[in-house]
């Protein structure tokens, strides 16, 4: 392709050469710093979305970047063969960030997910003595855990599980919020419940206050593992290092992912406590690419950001006046979320969430629909008042024209 190839050639090649597994906006972006990207057209737009919160630090912040680039000079990948320099002190610090006990490291929020399902149920043979094949896993319905094959066979979305079964068996699912209905869906046999803190893709929905520490309850009451799904509501997202920090709920494990890549590579990780995570022995789970010493390297330097409180602190005082900003618009049914994240719900009558999201770029904001009339909004957690200015007038624009 010659360099005076355009957006439209672009997005022709896509077209031509990948899966259509996914339907982006007619943008291609060429660069990015901060919460600003810029295509190949040499347009600016303000990034509304953030990687769905892998870009909590923004796009190319200097010292992941630095730390990236001074461990590709040094060794990228050994396999978990050998043991590398950057390994042991990653799992340190992120246990030591996140006060948990033991690290699984891992690559993206399902691989994530996965590790955790493979653990509560291990942990349910053995410690629990639930009988050999038997395990449960209790879900909330309208969830997002990834689109790997076990995952969507406890997905309620159509999108990511028609056509794709014969699905895993071992799930249960209940309505999200709904303490009662979790409580009779407990048995002798059940290993874990997984939930989001807030569920993102469903359309940002928090639930009920005081619903999480009436989960972590019953698990305690039912000897039943509480794992809470984090890779998009954790790591500052909310205004807090994890979304359930917000309850003064502790899970038995949790999953991490996204920003904890600095937007530079995938890097997840289950974290949670030595007696569930001590059970695997050599050659029952593995990931060659998982820990690798250039993910550790961003990982840590991730850890080293979040350990100063500056990026929670940014998401809580921001993400109030970005919910504020919100709530002002007309056209806006409901606004929901905590921090810098916000599920703005779209009145009717209004543009889709896919017709809003093409007028918003045409403004020079990128966002993205979730659900048929939800916007969600993430920005990167380094935004400025300003720049949400920019943003939030642009969404008044599009929704009352």
């Amino acid at each position: 392709m010659s360099d005076a190839a355009t957006t439209p050639d672009f997005i022709a090649l896509d077209d031509r050469w990948s899966a259509h597994n996914y339907h982006p906006l007619p943008v291609v972006l060429a660069e990015g710093e901060g919460a600003w990207m810029t295509d190949v057209d040499g347009r600016r737009y303000l990034d509304f979305l953030a990687g769905y919160s892998a870009l909590n630090f923004g796009h190319r912040h200097p010292a992941l970047i630095a730390a990236a680039k001074d461990q590709l000079d040094r060794l990228t990948l050994t396999s978990r063969a050998f043991h590398h320099d950057q390994f042991g002190l990653f799992c340190r610090e992120l246990a030591e960030l996140t006060g948990t006990e033991m690290v699984l490291p891992a690559n993206s929020g399902a691989e994530a997910v996965e590790s955790a399902v493979k653990l509560a149920r291990k942990w349910a043979y053995q410690v629990k003595g639930v009988p050999d094949g038997t395990a449960e896993i209790i879900v909330a319905g309208s969830n997002f855990h990834g689109r790997t094959t076990t995952i969507i066979s406890f997905s309620t979305d159509s999108d990511a599980r028609d056509d794709f079964g014969p699905y895993t068996p071992g799930f249960k699912i209940v309505p999200y919020g709904d303490i009662d209905a979790l409580r009779l869906a407990i048995t002798d046999r059940t290993a874990a419940v997984l939930l989001e803190p807030i569920q993102g893709e469903a359309g940002v929905i928090v639930p009920p206050k005081g619903y999480m520490a009436e989960v972590r309850q019953v698990c305690d009451e039912t000897n039943t593992l509480f794992i809470a799904d984090e890779i998009q509501s954790g790591l500052a997202r909310t205004g807090a290092l994890l979304a359930l920090d917000h309850e003064g709920v502790r899970a038995d494990m949790y999953t991490l992912g996204k920003a904890l890549g600095g937007g530079i590579m995938p890097v997840s990780a289950v974290v949670g406590r030595r007696d569930i995570l001590g059970l695997l022995k050599p050659g029952e789970h593995g990931s060659t690419f998982g820990g690798n010493p250039l993910a550790c390297a961003i990982g840590r330097a991730v850890v080293k950001l979040l350990a100063t409180g500056e990026f929670q602190e940014r998401s809580r005082e921001l993400g109030a006046y970005l919910h504020s900003r919100l709530l002002e618009l007309d056209g806006v049914a409901e606004v929901r979320g905590r921090g810098l994240w916000a599920g703005v719900q779209i009145a009717e009558g209004g543009p889709s969430g896919w017709q809003a999201s093409m007028a918003l770029a045409e403004r020079g904001v990128l966002c993205k629909q979730t659900q048929e009339m939800t916007l969600r909004v993430a920005p990167p957690l380094v935004i400025t008042r300003e720049e949400i200015d920019f943003g939030v007038e642009a969404m008044a624009e599009v929704l009352t024209n």
